[in-house]
């Protein structure tokens, strides 16, 4: 049985969404893009939902956001952000 998602944590997966697509050209939203992440891995974690916070780890571990380039694994973290309108 699985726990239902919290609206609070639902809703910032939605905005990690929509920020991931403007986030893969402007370093400035790739780095908030990385911090909301990051604190919904805690929540997720907190909320008993380990399966959904592994996602958010694998997202993570390829989410390194570096001024003055473009992400190299934007493609693969934007399909993986996608999954989650589907959750």
């Amino acid at each position: 049985m699985t726990k239902e998602l919290p609206d609070d944590i639902q809703k910032d997966l939605e905005k990690a969404c929509d920020l991931h697509q403007r986030a893969t050209s402007d370093y400035e939203k790739c780095v908030e893009f990385n911090k909301l992440m990051s604190g919904l891995l805690a929540r997720l974690e907190d909320a008993g939902h380990y399966r959904l916070a592994d996602r958010v780890m694998t997202i993570l571990l390829d989410c390194n956001p570096k001024e003055g380039s473009s992400c190299e694994k934007a493609s693969i973290t934007g399909e993986r952000v996608k999954k989650f309108s589907k959750t």
